[in-house]
């Protein structure tokens, strides 16, 4: 996603993920090998299963189920984290077709994927215009996967003191403090698709004091949305930070959950 600024995001302040892309890549980790363990038990990430990635970022769900075997495209409207996702897959040997798309224009045929998946972008999207993009992309046995990997400030106490230092720096982030709550049926979904899956659980994730400094960089809040020399003080005081409650390696709580849709039948 680049670019764009959205009423209930941030104050409608302007967010291009694309400025954050080396950091993105670097350093903010794709879902663990429990995530995929599970997707696999619903059928999703099959070997020869063609699945289109939409706000793919840097790849991350792409190169995972490229590695596993399936036929994987990738789409995001951000031209910097796409380079980096094609980067990515050159590195690693991976044939996968990315390219710069917003999920309301899907350029691909009718009928073109087995599974569509959207992992921790769902809220950025034109949910209407996605919702029928998405329809008309899948076979009419396709899965949508809407997933999320989230770090818990309420459960962490290194993520909450990162969060409140995020917002000295810009305080209409507004995507500190999650309550961490997963609705089992989201309201929206309940017209277009079935709810065939769902799963959440916690799984606390290693940083080194450097992974998790790239990470908070590569926040929306910060490198996506801030200057060069503001995103360098604010790295600056969380070293310092960091420093003084930390040790060089540290463990943070993550939340991943994912929801299996399959579209009602007409």
């Amino acid at each position: 996603m680049s670019g764009q600024s959205l009423d209930f995001i941030d104050a409608g302040r302007n967010v291009d993920w694309g400025r954050t892309s080396a950091d993105y890549d670097r350093y903010r980790p794709g879902p663990p090998d429990s995530f995929y363990r599970r997707l696999n038990a619903h059928d999703v990430g099959l070997d020869g299963q063609r699945i289109a990635d939409l706000g793919t970022g840097t790849g991350l769900l792409a190169r995972r189920f490229a590695a596993d075997g399936a036929i994987t495209t990738g789409f995001d409207i951000a031209e910097g984290q796409i380079q980096m996702a094609r980067a990515a897959a050159e590195r690693e040997g991976l044939a996968i077709r990315f390219e710069v798309a917003p999920s309301h224009a899907i350029p691909a045929a009718d009928a073109s994927f087995d599974v569509v998946t959207a992992n921790q972008c769902w809220l950025y999207f034109k949910q209407p215009e996605t919702i029928a993009e998405v329809i008309r992309v899948l076979t009419p046995q396709g899965l949508l996967v809407i997933s999320h990997f989230s770090f818990m400030p309420r459960l962490d106490p290194i993520v909450a003191a990162s969060e409140r230092l995020v917002l000295e720096f810009n305080p209409d982030w507004n995507g500190a403090d999650w309550h961490g709550r997963v609705p089992p049926d989201p309201k929206w979904a309940r017209p277009h698709f079935d709810l065939v899956g769902f799963f959440v659980h916690d799984e606390a994730v290693p940083f080194t004091r450097e992974s998790w400094r790239g990470r908070m960089r590569a926040l929306r809040g910060i490198g996506a949305a801030l200057s060069e020399e503001e995103v360098a003080r604010f790295d600056a005081e969380h070293d310092a930070m960091l420093a003084g409650m930390a040790g060089e390696t540290f463990d943070i709580v993550h939340r991943i959950d994912a929801h299996i849709y399959r579209p009602k039948a007409d």
